[in-house]
């Protein structure tokens, strides 16, 4: 924990430090000026870390929504900026790129700074558009009746995706139709306070239909008890470690590793009945194949994000045997969902927001 709190602190400061010396040696500007955008550019970096602390939840709700906009979408412009001055070095070392565009020059200066308006203007519209897939399951198990269920991950509300976007998020869900509502965890993003403050719960209780879910990491760093009590409140019935009987189906929720003392997957369906379908919702996709060991018909999860953004994918895809999407191991199918919400900055680039629609059926 120790070492995952030292690489987020260093690896954007040691970038930050790469592209504040770039843009001090590419603005065409006077020194007063160029000292205004370092301070600007510093300021933009401090707040991630209010952002991300227990201040924020002091402030005005509207600054706080503010800072957290803000130093969540510097940190995007900060990994592009930094890709995009790269690539400039790389092309200026082989001679492809004239010296002249990275030193006091407007068309360098204007092109980067198109390039990062486009690039975030066309992510935001695409974080917008939230995209409906469908996964045509059929079971080996007895089924009396087709089934359609709603499945999503990581809705991270809070100050960036606050009730009036979750109330169109309920419509959406609404208009499926579905037999049940599976969320597979980080409901809550960082903090239980723009939920409590905007009602959040009377949003959830519009849902047409059976809500259940497990916890992510995101609700232990709420707050267990208060992501807990905030379930109880919107009406979700709460799955850690612990299953359900609903029709032919049986549904187990895992409590996140972010525990260390949850049940195994073993444990989990030792007490089921495995004559239903069984559907695992497990938020983080670490080691899959205990689940086809443990004869699970269908695993949930999230927790990826899908890197939320280019080139994060790549790592993501690295990390995790599955990162996004349908997998299976035997007889046992997966999906990973990159999310229905997003953590931080609200852009989409190369990877989507979604929901799954299953249908399910002999």
């Amino acid at each position: 924990m120790q070492l995952g709190a030292l690489v987020f602190i260093l690896t954007p400061l040691l970038g930050m430090v790469y592209v504040m010396w770039h843009v001090w040696c590419i603005l065409p500007s006077p020194i007063g000026v160029k000292v205004l955008v370092m301070l600007a550019m510093i300021g933009a970096f401090l707040l991630l870390y209010v952002a991300i602390g227990p201040s924020l939840d002091t402030l005005p709700m509207s600054w706080a929504t503010v800072i957290y906009e803000v130093s969540t979408s510097w940190l995007i412009i900060l990994l592009y900026l930094f890709l995009i001055f790269v690539v400039l070095d790389l092309g200026r070392l082989f001679h492809l790129v004239p010296k002249q565009w990275l030193f006091g020059s407007w068309k360098g200066l204007l092109g980067i700074i198109t390039v990062i308006t486009v690039l975030l203007v066309c992510g935001n519209i695409h974080y917008r558009h939230k995209v409906r897939q469908t996964l045509t399951m059929h079971s080996e198990k007895k089924l009396q009746r087709h089934y359609r269920l709603v499945m999503m991950s990581d809705l991270h509300l809070g100050y960036h995706n606050q009730r009036d976007e979750f109330h169109r998020w309920v419509d959406m869900i609404n208009k499926e139709n579905p037999d049940m509502i599976l969320i597979a965890g980080d409901i809550i993003d960082r903090s239980l306070r723009p939920l409590q403050e905007q009602k959040m719960w009377e949003e959830f209780r519009r849902l047409k239909a059976p809500v259940v879910a497990c916890l992510g990491n995101h609700e232990y760093y709420a707050g267990k008890d208060g992501s807990e009590q905030f379930y109880q409140q919107a009406g979700i019935r709460l799955l850690r470690d612990s299953s359900m009987e609903w029709g032919e189906i049986v549904v187990v929720g895992r409590d996140d590793r972010t525990n260390p003392r949850r049940k195994t997957v073993r444990q989990l369906m030792e007490k089921v009945d495995k004559s239903k379908y069984l559907i695992l919702m497990d938020h983080q996709p670490f080691h899959l194949s205990l689940s086809e060991q443990a004869g699970v018909d269908f695993q949930l999860s999230g927790h990826t994000h899908y890197g939320q953004i280019w080139p994060i994918s790549w790592i993501t895809d690295a990390v995790y045997e599955c990162a996004y999407g349908p997998y299976q191991i035997g007889k046992t199918h997966y999906y990973v969902s990159s999310g229905l919400g997003i953590w931080g900055g609200k852009y989409r680039i190369g990877t989507r927001s979604e929901y799954i629609v299953m249908e399910l059926s002999e």
